[in-house]
């Protein structure tokens, strides 16, 4: 298990971190979400020694992370670190050396997952004669090569076609399957909805909320409802205290409501307007959580 506990980081008049705290376990999938500069790419450096914080722990089973942990994780960093005049099927294999792997298991290491991630035809050709997309995809190779306990992405799915993320997405599933944690950052929150169960969320160096997703969404103190009205003026509002419109699509209608708000009343006004199509009501998604509780 990675435990992050209270670390604090300043640069000089910047605090980029300040009292950062959460937890991946084996076996699971956290989302680190946050704006550009809350602090998530200084929280991933900080689990592998690339910069020390002020105060407080970063652990692996309740222990300090020394080289041996670290040879056993994984990172993928948002700037990429191959070597870009190296061919790709080497230079994986080459990590899965530094990995601990002999030369036997890092090279089958390295054509399985070239192979799996679909770069088995470019094994022989450098890192620069390949695409962006590519690339990515040979940094994820390098990233896994070794079977990390802890695997550590920082915006893996930026730049990536459907395609490729589909692949990403199966591939980090199949990790945790396998034992691994996975820790990874990424702003295209409606991916992390669909593939998360547990989320944190940093804001301006600290985490606003972390834990099971669907418990954070339901206690969020807003409310969803989508509504589809045939016959109503274009510009209807309901006439409910605490609701507002958050969007207006193709004739639907996106209602943003307190907690506190039955949907009962705002179904009623609606029907009295016009008729009803379509009527939902739920909690925000995590997008709407996310705004919420970094604008709060």
């Amino acid at each position: 298990m990675l435990e992050i506990r209270d670390i604090r980081k300043r640069f000089g008049e910047v605090e980029a971190l300040a009292g950062c705290s959460f937890t991946v376990e084996r076996g699971r999938m956290l989302g680190f979400l946050g704006p550009n500069g809350a602090g998530k790419t200084t929280t991933m450096r900080a689990v592998f020694g690339l910069l020390e914080p002020d105060s407080g722990d970063v652990l692996w089973d309740r222990q300090a992370i020394g080289l041996a942990e670290r040879l056993r994780f994984g990172y993928m960093p948002e700037e990429r670190g191959l070597y870009p005049r190296m061919r790709v099927g080497e230079q994986i294999e080459y990590f899965g050396r530094l990995h601990g792997l002999d030369r036997h298991a890092a090279s089958a290491a390295a054509s399985r997952w070239l192979e799996r991630l679909g770069l088995a035809e470019r094994s022989r050709a450098k890192l620069e004669e390949l695409s962006h997309g590519n690339q990515q995809r040979a940094q994820l190779a390098a990233a896994l090569v070794h079977e990390p306990e802890l695997l550590v992405l920082d915006e893996p799915f930026a730049g990536l076609d459907p395609v490729a993320a589909r692949t990403l997405v199966e591939v980090l599933r199949g990790e945790t399957a396998r034992g691994a944690a996975v820790l990874f950052s990424s702003h295209q929150l409606e991916l992390v909805e669909d593939i998360c169960e547990e989320v944190a969320i940093i804001d301006s160096g600290r985490i606003v909320a972390t834990g099971d997703l669907d418990a954070l969404r339901s206690a969020s103190e807003r409310r969803r409802i989508e509504l589809r009205l045939d016959g109503a003026p274009q510009d209807w509002v309901p006439d409910v205290a605490g609701v507002a419109v958050a969007d207006r699509e193709d004739g639907g209608l996106l209602l943003v409501a307190r907690r506190d708000v039955a949907p009962e009343d705002v179904l009623r006004a609606a029907e009295q307007t016009a008729t009803v199509v379509e009527f939902s009501y739920g909690p925000p998604s995590l997008s709407e959580l996310f705004l919420e509780l970094v604008e709060r």
